[in-house]
């Protein structure tokens, strides 16, 4: 049963390329989304996340054979290491799409009926250079020296002369300079949408939709001799994970509920393909588009671009497993801009992770806690919202921080969101140190000394309650010390969002746990 669009909340990560494993880079995007979705689920929507892989294309075909593998056979190891990783990374994802399922290629073929039906498919001769990393014409004025490809800069293009099938983009060229005007949140952030614009006003080509001498992929329909071109399947992957499990494969049923997507999130490289291709293609077959679709940056670690070559790569499972899925999640959505690109260094890393979440949150809790033990018989302390005889600034800050925080996340600041939670911390510590509760119960201030110390348990649950898509392992944590019986990774256990991201949750004669650190200082690997 569908539910009205502001219950809900549909968002997809790509549908990542099974040519190799997966990367830091993929693992990036998805931890993002994983963060997303989990906000909304704070807020109280149904949320669909979707991930999951494009499998067809020539790439695939030799990345095949180059392991001496069936194209099935590759795919299937693959997606086993994506799987893999999202679980190790604590990613719930509610639809994994591989565009080898068969209901996909009945939705592709409802696609292509409905845009054949425009007049927007034609047959024509193909000529130019192709990347086959990227799956990609590209124009003369885009190559490097030596014919290489701009983005996979090792790779020299082929030369390709061929009848194909055509997608009429240039019938849309006003449409979406229409759409970019009256959406300018279509495309975020702002660097993304005026590289967008500046493509789109040198004037859209009609773009090959198949491919010849190319196995691996889905027949087009009115001529089996060739395949439909990768981005014109995969595009589609979107739209067939929609499907509910009982489903007949069509169309309408896969849009019935969540489409359209509130949110694409994509890396840079491919934003072409879903801010102006995508669209048309969306257009023509009479389908709304989604809210938003947002382009991030790259990854480079220690300054340099990564790669094989380079022996720079950075393994996500072994990183994970060496660190933890928190500290992993922490580090990439606090320490880059999202929308930006972005740098990984391992020292400054473990030096990160260790000052935010093991000292100013996990030793704040920590020696609160102890203290709220010694001097309020291990509950939380009884306050009188009505004395002033202490002023407290750290409530004050902290009163703000749900709207802040929440306001981050909307606008995907998912860096802001982050560090205004932390900048908290930072001041719970020193204001503890300052207030000294220790030297105030000595002199007999039982008052001033609950005030302090419920100002700062009740700041830390609230910092841990608007981190919880980013670190819900330590969020949870954080709250059983603090008497809640809850579970960050479980929905039906999230608290409630219209309480808990405001002050003063933390009530009164709430039995406390014992204090034990809720987050372990990382070594840096040898």
């Amino acid at each position: 049963m569908s539910v009205s669009a502001r219950d809900t909340f549909a968002l997809t990560t790509p549908l990542y390329y099974v040519n190799d494993l997966p990367h830091i880079g993929s693992a990036y995007t998805t931890m993002a989304a994983d963060v997303i979705a989990r906000f909304q689920r704070l807020r109280g929507k149904r949320v669909l996340l979707v991930t999951g892989l494009d499998e067809h294309g020539q790439k695939i075909q030799r990345a095949a054979a180059a392991h001496q593998q069936s194209p099935q056979e590759h795919c299937d190891r693959i997606a086993s290491g994506f799987r893999l990783l999202w679980d190790r990374l604590n990613i719930q994802y509610d639809r994994f799409i591989r565009t080898t399922d068969p209901r996909h290629t009945a939705i592709v073929y409802d696609v292509f009926q409905r845009v054949w039906d425009q007049g927007d498919i034609y047959s024509s001769q193909q000529q130019g250079w192709y990347c086959v990393a990227c799956e990609e014409f590209k124009e003369e004025r885009e190559l490097l020296d030596d014919r290489r490809c701009p983005i996979h800069t090792n790779q020299v293009v082929e030369w390709r002369d061929e009848q194909n099938y055509f997608f009429r983009l240039s019938r849309y060229q006003a449409i979406l300079e229409d759409l970019y005007e009256k959406r300018p949140d279509f495309i975020q952030p702002e660097s993304r949408r005026n590289e967008v614009l500046s493509f789109v006003s040198q004037g859209l080509k009609d773009f090959s939709i198949s491919r010849v001498n190319v196995q691996w992929g889905i027949p087009v329909p009115t001529d089996a001799t060739q395949t439909l071109y990768v981005w014109f399947d995969a595009l589609l992957g979107y739209i067939t994970a929609l499907l509910d499990p009982e489903d007949d494969p069509k169309l309408d049923n896969a849009v019935k509920t969540w489409y359209p997507f509130n949110l694409h999130l994509i890396g840079k490289d491919i934003l072409r393909f879903h801010a102006v291709y995508f669209p048309a293609m969306l257009i023509s077959a009479g389908l709304p588009l989604p809210h938003a679709v947002f382009g991030h940056g790259f990854l480079t670690k220690d300054g340099q671009k990564m790669g094989k070559s380079l022996g720079n790569t950075i393994d996500p499972i072994q990183l994970v497993d060496r660190y933890g899925a928190d500290a992993v999640r922490f580090y990439f959505m606090k320490e880059i801009e999202f929308g930006r690109d972005g740098d990984f260094n391992e020292q400054r890393f473990v030096n990160t992770v260790n000052a935010d979440l093991a000292n100013d949150l996990g030793n704040l809790l920590n020696r609160t806690l102890q203290m709220t033990h010694k001097y309020c018989g291990g509950v939380v302390p009884v306050i009188d919202d009505n004395d002033t005889t202490l002023m407290n600034p750290l409530k004050n800050l902290a009163c703000n921080l749900g709207k802040e925080v929440s306001e981050s996340y909307e606008h995907l600041a998912l860096h802001n969101a982050c560090e205004s939670a932390l900048a908290v911390a930072r001041y719970g510590n020193k204001f503890i140190d300052e207030q000294a509760p220790w030297k105030r119960y000595k002199q007999g201030e039982q008052a001033a000394v609950r005030q302090i110390l419920y100002a700062v348990l009740e700041s830390v649950r609230l910092i841990a309650y608007l981190l919880s898509p980013v670190i819900p392992g330590v969020s949870t944590r954080v709250y059983h010390q603090l008497g809640y019986e809850v579970d960050f990774n479980r929905s039906e256990l999230l608290p409630e969002f219209a309480v808990h991201a405001n002050w003063g949750a933390l009530q009164p004669m709430q039995p406390l746990a014992q204090p034990s650190p809720v987050f372990q200082r990382l070594e840096l690997s040898t």
